[in-house]
């Protein structure tokens, strides 16, 4: 009895860890702009010098992340909610910084978006929004931000995680983001709060 435990012990420990080596994922995702749920790009080459601590928390500052629109492009905070939307996208973040493919609807002249890859465990906290300011940052499920960068009137299902200031430099930033060489469309790079 007592050798048929430490066998089932042995087992489960081995299964255990088993599944924690094969779970980690690293590499990239390549997008598809033609689908409206693809996966992104992501930078692992970069990843925060800030820890991670043994309940998955970053030592991240949650109050901020820094956003810029192409490669080398000057840096713009955004300023975070208080709520687990957001925390959940800073923890993220504070591990690897995003490199998201950027795309817009054909027809809007006031937002864009960057599609997160699914891996990734982002809390729903939606209401309906009917007015989106210049500077708005939303989370859409799954796994989407919307970046508005204009006043609009909407009708849509989300949970603000964040602003900019809306000032021209930043609007000029948002607007004329160079399309990425060899990849065809423009990125938004973010990263912990410096």
């Amino acid at each position: 009895m007592k050798k048929t435990f430490l066998i089932f012990v042995g087992l489960v420990l081995a299964l255990c860890m088993t599944t924690i080596g094969c779970g980690r994922s690293s590499g990239t995702e390549e997008s598809n702009p033609g689908e409206t749920n693809a996966a992104v790009s992501e930078s692992f080459a970069a990843p925060s010098s800030k820890a991670v601590s043994e309940d998955g928390n970053s030592g991240t500052d949650t109050r901020h992340l820094i956003v810029r629109f192409g490669n080398g492009g000057e840096p713009f905070v955004m300023h975070l909610e208080d709520n687990s939307t957001a925390a959940a996208i800073a923890r993220y973040v504070g591990t690897t910084s995003w490199n998201l493919p950027i795309y817009s609807y054909d027809e809007s002249d006031v937002m864009e978006y960057y599609d997160i890859p699914s891996r990734y465990d982002i809390p729903d906290n939606s209401v309906t929004v009917t007015q989106a300011h210049a500077g708005d940052v939303f989370y859409s499920d799954p796994n989407r931000i919307v970046l508005y960068y204009a006043d609009a009137e909407i009708n849509e299902a989300y949970t603000r995680i964040g602003t900019f200031d809306a000032t021209e430099e930043f609007i000029h930033a948002v607007v004329n983001n160079p399309v990425l060489e060899g990849r065809g469309n423009q990125i938004a790079v973010i990263s912990a709060g410096e």
